[in-house]
């Protein structure tokens, strides 16, 4: 019985273990309630009105949440569907002040760098000039968190760039991070009240952590079911991941694995206890680290 399973897993049963696991270590989509709210969100920001003061949006939660997984979709989704290109998602660099900050910009776009792109002046005309010609609607800073790390002056100068980009081009821009984001952001009224926030939390031990786990077992090609919602394995489970979804898709993924290997075809208390996963916040302090001193 392949009742456990949507089609394209169940298709995969005659196939051989290695095509069965690089399915596994396939990235995946999973859709949740707090990413349709951030794509509903982001859906407006992209559907509205010419304004003089364009909003934007905060997706702002812990590490390995999910959060560049819920952009990604949507802007992947937008190029399936529409004519012109009107969401770019730009990865933030490491590095503070504007130079770096136009540099991700520049890389997002896919442009290349003027020689002189240290040169704020030059670098940032280019920014301008791009801006302009392809004229994009929502502008998704990915790890936004990274461009906070510099000097307070430094931070306000690329906010007012933000605030600029929205007044001159009519963009939305989209800032995706951690916690440390929505502190930046609302650190002083005027910035704070440009953007909606979608929190990406951590997931509580509840019935959409169960449909989770759900969701996710119907992706593994086991030849039978691992009832993962069921309460004594969903339980160890929230308790490895500490409520990442990241995490719950590597134990998830992990054990699955196993249990091709070993010829179980499902995940069991015991397939997960013998993976010795460690909890993101309990891995500073490892055995495995301890060895190495």
């Amino acid at each position: 019985m392949t009742d456990h399973l949507l089609d394209s897993a169940a298709s995969l049963l005659d196939a051989g273990d290695a095509c069965r696991i690089a399915h596994i270590r396939t990235a995946r989509w999973i859709s949740h309630p707090v990413a349709s709210r951030a794509h509903n969100a982001m859906s407006l920001l992209l559907d509205r009105p010419v304004t003089l003061r364009p909003r934007g949006l905060l997706l702002t939660g812990p590490y390995h949440n999910g959060k560049t997984m819920i952009a990604e979709r949507f802007a992947i989704e937008h190029l399936r569907q529409s004519e012109r290109q009107r969401i770019w998602v730009i990865q933030t660099r490491e590095g503070a002040g504007l130079s770096h900050f136009y540099a991700s910009i520049l890389a997002g776009l896919r442009a290349p760098q003027a020689s002189g792109w240290r040169s704020l002046s030059r670098a940032g005309e280019q920014v301008d000039h791009l801006l302009d010609s392809l004229k994009p609607r929502l502008l998704i800073f990915d790890e936004f968190h990274s461009a906070l790390r510099g000097r307070r002056q430094d931070v306000k100068a690329i906010f007012s760039f933000l605030r600029r980009i929205a007044r001159v081009h009519d963009i939305s821009p989209v800032l995706v991070g951690e916690v440390a984001v929505y502190d930046a952001v609302h650190d002083t009224e005027e910035m704070g009240s440009r953007f909606d926030t979608i929190p990406i939390p951590r997931w509580a031990y509840d019935e959409d952590f169960a449909t989770l786990l759900d969701s996710l077992e119907t992706s593994m090609p086991l030849a039978r079911a691992s009832d993962l919602s069921r309460p004594s394995l969903a339980e160890i489970i929230h308790e490895l991941s500490e409520g990442l979804i990241g995490e719950v898709v590597d134990i998830v993924s992990n054990a699955a694995i196993k249990a091709i290997r070993n010829g179980e075809e499902h995940i069991s208390e015991a397939t997960i206890t013998t993976l010795g996963y460690t909890p993101l916040s309990k891995r500073r302090n490892a055995p495995l680290r301890r060895e190495m001193m």
